[in-house]
């Protein structure tokens, strides 16, 4: 367990610099800016190509990622440039200002195929630990705190890297899918309850239940209004719904995305549901199936081929068992690797 009686800017040991890979890499470095969102997606595409991954960075998700305005990009992005000015590195350093019960920082880069095997990869994941170090020691919050990262499983190198740096593996996740070409179950019927379209007019209820929902999950923190409309880049509205009572209060939502640029390497058509949460009081009377047949019903209807979504493999609301008996069906894996203060 975390010792919170020492402050976090000293258990975070912020370095007074970071250290920038070093120059006999060759590549030049220099922090990554707007512009740089269709190159930076390029890169990611390149790496994830080579590794056979199921999906694809697109430049919308770059920009949006660099866009939060919490953000230094100055600071908390590092692009390492070849003699052309083309990016063969790049990484990046996120912290969440809604942290309330862990304050974290979130870091992830990559390195082109061509490039790889000159130790690259290790810098990075040197220069992010430290800025991540230094954000954890500047946020005032006496938290426990965490340096953390997701790693694909198809890609057991890309650990060892963080590994090697003091990272371990702490939550586990499963991606799951289930196909939309075999029969869909009715939507239940809930005394009390009716599942409706999202709208802009419900989407701040839709957060702030999300925040309540998750409050007792591991590693969920509250998101900020800023922080909820950030992240949206493939946003489904017409694939997104509200469960309501009889207050029309939100207790219940399903939040889905359209990732059309995965389609291509998985080799089907899908919906992802991004965020599906029940408030307590309403929970063990089916209207997570509820809302997930809806969602699934409404994948179908645009043609799609498949429903997906992500599970905590160690979920206390029991959503492995759920989607296990709606279908879904474990695709692929990934785990966190972090280091704890």
């Amino acid at each position: 367990m975390t010792d919170t009686t020492t402050p976090l800017a000293v258990r975070a040991a912020p370095p007074a610099q970071v250290p920038l890979p070093a120059s006999d890499r060759g590549l030049t470095w220099r922090p990554a800016t707007l512009d740089d969102a269709d190159a930076l997606a390029s890169l990611n595409v390149r790496s994830q190509e080579a590794d056979a991954l199921p999906f694809r960075t697109s430049a919308p998700e770059v920009t949006e990622e660099l866009e939060g305005e919490w953000r230094d990009l100055r600071l908390d992005t590092l692009v390492g440039l070849d003699v052309d000015g083309v990016p063969r590195a790049w990484a990046q350093v996120d912290t969440a200002p809604g942290d309330e019960r862990v304050v974290r920082a979130f870091v992830e880069g990559t390195v082109d195929p061509a490039w790889r095997g000159r130790g690259i990869g290790t810098a990075l994941v040197a220069w992010s630990q430290a800025r991540a170090r230094q954000l954890l020691a500047a946020s005032g919050k006496e938290l426990p705190a965490r340096i953390a990262t997701y790693c694909d499983d198809a890609t057991p190198e890309v650990a060892q890297v963080y590994r090697a740096a003091g990272f371990a593996p702490i939550r586990y996740y499963t991606h799951m899918r289930r196909p939309l070409d075999v029969p869909l179950p009715d939507v239940p019927s809930i005394d009390g309850l009716r599942v409706v379209p999202w709208t802009p007019e419900l989407d701040d209820a839709v957060r702030l239940a999300h925040n309540e929902v998750f409050a007792d999950h591991w590693g969920s923190e509250p998101r900020t209004p800023e922080q909820w409309q950030q992240a949206r880049s493939m946003f489904a509205p017409t694939w997104s719904f509200a469960a309501l009572d009889d207050a029309d209060r939100v207790v219940g939502y399903a939040v889905s995305s359209r990732f059309e640029q995965d389609w291509p390497a998985a080799g089907y058509t899908s919906g992802y549901t991004d965020l599906l949460g029940v408030r307590r009081e309403w929970r063990g009377r089916r209207v997570a199936v509820a809302l997930l047949v809806r969602v699934m019903r409404a994948y179908a209807d645009d043609e799609m081929a498949y429903a997906e979504l992500e599970v905590d493999t160690a979920n206390p609301s029991g959503a492995h068992g759920l989607y296990a008996a709606l279908g879904y069906e474990v695709a692929h894996s990934s785990t966190m690797l972090s280091i704890e203060l």
